[in-house]
């Protein structure tokens, strides 16, 4: 491990130096993940993207892209852009990623059964703005909003996260 790498522990995510409370999905670690399981995937992945909401803060790096009112993420196994970002209008299952509530103002994205998805292994696996202390995701890893930008701006593209049991 680098002192670059994100880690998953059971006390928060250690990043650069900090311990950051988090909260993980409803079903906890899981190795073996399936989509709509609240698992959040142990192992080590890597971080491929940095959306934000252009209306409702700066960009907080220079990698970042904004998130448009039409972006969403494809939660349907059995289309092709399973787990990718896609437009609206879409026939399948997705995700809005502009919402009303601030979840997903800021998400890191993870290569979390991407490029190459595999049907019913789980979509997408986000680092993203929590709902409140300590209530758990669908299987992203969330943090408390300033938590969330401090790390937005340190990430870049390839750093690892480490999800240990």
């Amino acid at each position: 491990m680098s002192p670059h790498d994100m880690v998953l522990t059971p006390t928060g995510l250690r990043y650069r130096g900090r311990r950051l409370p988090c909260t993980i999905g409803r079903g906890g670690l899981v190795r073996d993940k399936r989509e709509g399981d609240g698992g959040t995937p142990l192992g080590t992945h890597r971080i491929t993207g940095l959306l934000y909401r252009p209306d409702r803060m700066a960009r907080p790096a220079p990698w970042a892209r904004p998130i448009g009112k039409d972006d969403l993420w494809s939660d349907a196994s059995e289309d092709a852009c399973y787990n990718q970002m896609v437009r609206a209008p879409y026939r399948f299952s997705h995700e809005a990623l502009r919402r009303a509530d601030p979840l997903y103002d800021l998400v890191l994205l993870t290569d979390w059964n991407w490029p190459d998805a595999q049907p019913g292994r789980g979509s997408a696996i986000f680092l993203h703005q929590y709902r409140r202390k300590g209530f758990p995701t669908e299987g992203c890893i969330a943090f408390r909003r300033d938590h969330m930008r401090w790390i937005a701006e340190r990430a870049r593209p390839g750093t690892r996260l480490i999800v240990t049991g």
